[in-house]
């Protein structure tokens, strides 16, 4: 592929996690995007259906991760780091999962803050911005 080409896709890929972004109301089911707007902090949790919460912000995480693979994928051409970011995105998952249900069905008032921060790395594609750099260095050093 193409230099142009390879750019003009990788700059596309983080247009798709715009547009994610952007309309993650529309898209996706998630009672806590209002609540977290507000004063949180001091109102009580809100309404949710659980099994339907997971199952939009896994898919939500799947779509992030998906576009990150690609992105990855454009800018090293190496299937060896996507394997290694398979492999870091699944463990994210299952630890930031095991712990976003924790915080949903055990709601306190005094975890909202460290919920927040949990649900954030679950639902915005931040791994992505650690490991980009990461590999570059990586590169970089070899």
């Amino acid at each position: 592929m193409p230099n142009l080409a390879r750019y003009l896709c990788i700059v596309v890929l983080f247009l798709v996690l715009v547009l994610i972004r952007a309309y993650e109301t529309i898209l996706f089911y998630d009672p806590y995007l209002v609540f977290f707007e507000n004063d949180y902090l001091y109102i009580d949790n809100p309404r949710r259906e659980v099994a339907k919460l997971i199952l939009y912000t896994s898919l939500r995480y799947l779509l992030n991760t998906v576009t990150s693979l690609g992105i990855l994928y454009l800018t090293f051409r190496e299937k060896s780091i996507i394997k290694f970011s398979v492999l870091i995105y699944t463990i994210a998952y299952v630890f930031l999962m095991v712990a976003f249900l924790y915080f949903v069905l055990n709601p306190k008032q005094e975890d909202y803050y460290l919920f927040f921060n949990f649900r954030r790395f679950l639902i915005h594609p931040i791994l992505i911005l650690v490991l980009l750099p990461a590999f570059y260095y990586h590169r970089l050093k070899r």
